[in-house]
């Protein structure tokens, strides 16, 4: 039997012809979804279950089989109902979508669900994919929309799917993606059929509009300190450079234009050693004010709102980690707070920070920006906390990334990363490989799991509680441990 050509597979084959020969044929080469990938899935089920309450009374086909589908499908239409999942089959290709609406005597309205609170290019070749399936299947398609988050939608009380979903219309852009898609879906058809994947470049499409799964077997040529380490360069001119012959950095001629960080990258790819501007970091160290207190949150953004006043992904801190010197060569004290049960954290959170963080001293966190938003919104949320934030708290913050993003500080074995986790093994041996949590998304992800999965036992809740705790902690020793080896080098 020839192999099917499914939306999923149309979507791979406009990212990459390799990526969908094997996808079809060698699907093993390609790993497991991470735990983040699984998790998205899983949300985005919720989330289209969710969204058809705006069509509600439909069938749901969405627990078929795969005949089952097409069979329960074609009775559906036949009887003009509203219709989850609609299953159609025809020349080799096969589609299904979200919600499939009746229209009049005789049209179709294709509705088509995602988590994202704007309209994506993938979304619309999404939806061509569909319409040209359902057209060849003899369905006339009157409109084509994207339902998507509202991210202007605030909570209050129970979710109301009609004010939690935007609907997009995007017939006419369907209409413009989808000029040639008969050429393309024949092309496609052509490749998962052959004995042979064809050969491709790495470039853009490696990371657009996704990551493929295939880029650790597909970069394997690329070799340490290439071209792609050069800071913050856009891929566009990397990938130039790289197909021009120019791998490493130390092949980047002198007449090619750099920045100054990526200047000095090129630099000590020739000459070794590291990069160190001792005034900047002694200027950097002097601005800060004992008691230090390094601090790191971690947060979870629902893209459902959990708690009344919220907004779709809006973030909810949940965790922070603080460790306090008072002085000099002082000891640090390490505080934490990770919030317990399923109520809204934010009050809690906030009045943590507000016992703990003093009234004077610098306050040193790693990348401000998300701090600070953090800080922000909770003081938006909760008016009590406004004044000490924006007296107290807002002028007293420092932040250790600046050392690194303006490069007074620079090892190539950074690899072109300002970010702690670049820097840390630099400068420390602290490890977070050792962790069994070592990343936060993870982090985030498993503590939503276990607050709020009542199928997860209080033994397991405690486990996960308990390397959240670990990780958090981490996070702060970082800081210490960074700062530490910034006052020894700036003393050299």
């Amino acid at each position: 039997m020839p192999k099917l050509l499914t939306k999923s597979n149309y979507l791979l084959g406009l990212q990459c012809p390799r990526l969908l020969w094997v996808a079809k044929n060698d699907k093993e080469r390609i790993p497991e979804p991470d735990y983040s990938a699984k998790h998205n899935f899983k949300m985005g089920d919720i989330i289209g279950v969710l969204a058809t309450k705006v069509f509600p009374n439909g069938t749901d086909l969405a627990d078929l089989d795969f005949m089952g589908n097409i069979r329960a499908t074609k009775k559906a239409v036949e009887k003009r109902e509203t219709i989850y999942e609609a299953g159609f089959m025809v020349d080799n290709l096969f589609s299904r979508g979200d919600v499939l609406v009746p229209v009049g005597e005789d049209e179709w309205d294709i509705v088509e669900v995602k988590s994202a609170t704007r309209v994506k290019d993938v979304n619309i070749h999404d939806v061509s994919f569909q319409k040209h399936v359902y057209e060849k299947a003899g369905l006339k398609i009157r409109k084509c929309s994207l339902m998507h988050i509202n991210n202007e939608y605030v909570k209050d009380g129970n979710i109301e799917p009609s004010e939690l979903f935007v609907q997009t219309d995007i017939t006419e852009k369907v209409e413009e993606f989808s000029k040639g898609i008969k050429e393309r879906t024949e092309e496609m058809l052509k490749i998962i059929g052959a004995k042979k994947e064809e050969g491709l470049p790495i470039g853009l499409q490696c990371s657009e509009p996704y990551s493929c799964s295939l880029k650790g077997e597909c970069w394997k040529g690329v070799p340490e300190g290439s071209v792609f380490e050069f800071y913050r360069m856009l891929k566009r001119k990397c990938f130039d450079l790289y197909h021009g012959g120019v791998v490493c950095l130390n092949d980047v001629p002198e007449n090619v234009k750099l920045n100054d960080k990526q200047a000095i990258q090129r630099r000590l790819a020739f000459d070794g050693g590291k990069h160190i501007d001792k005034q900047a970091i002694q200027s950097f160290l002097g601005n800060l004010k004992y008691p230090i207190y390094y601090l790191d949150f971690e947060t979870i953004n629902p893209a459902i709102p959990k708690f009344d006043g919220m907004k779709p992904y809006q973030r909810i801190p949940f965790q922070f980690s603080l460790h306090v010197q008072k002085e000099e060569g002082g000891k640090c004290e390490h505080i934490s707070f990770l919030a317990d049960g399923t109520s809204d954290p934010r009050p809690k959170f906030m009045q943590a920070l507000r016992d703990n963080l003093g009234d004077a001293g610098s306050i040193l966190v790693y990348n401000q920006g998300f701090e600070k938003g953090v800080m922000n919104e909770g003081a938006t949320a909760f008016p009590e906390f406004r004044e000490w934030y924006d007296e107290n708290i807002l002028p007293r913050v420092k932040d250790l990334l600046d050392v690194f993003r303006d490069f007074a500080y620079y090892d190539p074995k950074q690899k072109g990363s300002a970010s702690i986790k670049a820097v840390l093994p630099v400068l420390s041996d602290l490890k977070y490989s050792d962790l069994e949590i070592s990343e936060g998304m993870f982090a985030s992800l498993e503590y939503e799991r276990v607050t709020y999965d009542p199928s997860v036992s209080e033994e397991e809740r405690a486990k996960v509680r308990e390397n959240l705790e670990e990780y958090c902690k981490l996070d702060t020793l970082a800081e210490v441990e960074i700062v530490g080896a910034l006052k020894r080098i700036a003393k050299l």
